[in-house]
């Protein structure tokens, strides 16, 4: 399995950003994938998370309203795009995907990680 983040950036605050995870070496509409970030000197927490067919999303409770996760199972790609961004989601996102059925939240519920893409959002 790989999965590779992109679309990271320096933007100011107010601004907005499309990450994407593509992934490959697996039957993609079988995973549901979650987004994480980890900021410097702090936990990975989680972003966000879509279900295998896309009708089910769970946000953290910081980017609720302002974040939101889409995927296309065609071209074996989930997108998160960032609007009304703010300095403190400046961190490392990573994309992870899960197999299991119930749409988690946790960092155990997921088994593979990508690279992450570094997203700076300056004040």
């Amino acid at each position: 399995v790989q999965l590779q983040a992109s679309g990271g950036g320096l933007v100011q605050a107010g601004g907005s950003l499309r990450l994407s995870c593509a992934a490959s070496g697996l039957t993609f509409s079988r995973y549901a994938v979650g987004w994480f970030r980890q900021a410097s000197g702090k936990e990975r927490e989680f972003v966000a998370a879509i279900s295998r067919s896309g009708t089910s999303t769970s946000y953290a409770d910081s980017v609720k309203g302002r974040f939101t996760i889409s995927r296309d199972n065609a071209k074996n790609t989930v997108y998160l795009q960032m609007n009304n961004l703010r300095p403190e989601d400046t961190a490392v996102y990573l994309c992870a995907v899960s197999p299991r059925l119930r749409l988690g939240i946790n960092l155990a519920d997921f088994d593979s990680w990508g690279q992450g893409t570094q997203v700076t959002v300056s004040s």
